[in-house]
């Protein structure tokens, strides 16, 4: 009986099961990315934006979008914008025709403008995509903050001038100690030198003294 077959198949599982942790990534679904808070000023035009990875090309036939909003977290969502073979308009109350798709789904973005926004559009936003083959639903949450006014810029001029301050200050320091720490090895090193000449003459006259006694 030949013995080659049995080693051929160690050889195909192993070939098998690298293609299965290659697939691996596509079978997980998915990857939303998308800012969890934004700050948009009233009256202003503003810009959710909501993109994603996918392991496969987008397909318009099998691809499918929804942008839902919430006015509180307990609150039904409302579906105002979705992608069906195309972009559809569901034209709520709330929205009148103020929402425009800025995104584009080949590109992996699905985003969209909000304009003329109002106080009460402040609320979560969600955004549903769905790629076939994959089998998971992205998903990403933006919850939609509206201002009054633009805050105040800081002014970040003191905060300059204390951190240069601070710093000058600490360079000086270390300056110092540097200057302080070499005047003193110097001192150190000439105590240790003077004391080295003093052992030697000690030494010296230690030895000329019995020489003298010999005499």
């Amino acid at each position: 009986m030949s013995k080659e077959p049995w080693v051929l198949r160690p050889t195909l599982c192993l070939t098998g099961l690298s293609l299965l942790v290659s697939l691996a990534p596509c079978g997980l679904g998915m990857e939303i990315t998308a800012q969890s808070t934004i700050s948009a000023l009233n009256g202003s035009s503003v810009r959710l934006s909501c993109t994603f990875n996918s392991c496969y090309k987008v397909e318009n036939k099998q691809f499918s979008l929804n942008w839902t909003y919430q006015e509180c977290e307990n609150c039904s969502e409302e579906l105002f914008l979705q992608f069906r073979m195309k972009i559809v308009h569901w034209r709520l109350d709330r929205f009148g025709n103020r929402v425009e798709f800025t995104g584009n789904p080949s590109k992996n973005d699905v985003s969209f403008t909000l304009h003329q926004v109002q106080l009460e559009d402040e609320g979560t936003y969600n955004c549903y995509v769905m790629n076939p083959p994959d089998r998971h639903r992205g998903h990403a949450r933006i919850f939609l903050k509206v201002i009054t006014e633009v805050p105040p810029e800081r002014d970040s001029t003191v905060a300059v001038i204390v951190g240069a301050s601070v710093g000058g200050f600490l360079a000086v320091v270390i300056l110092v100690l540097v200057i302080v720490k070499c005047v003193r090895r110097k001192k150190q090193q000439k105590l240790n030198t003077d004391d080295q000449k003093t052992e030697e003459e000690g030494k010296t006259d230690g030895e000329g003294n019995p020489e003298e006694g010999t005499k």
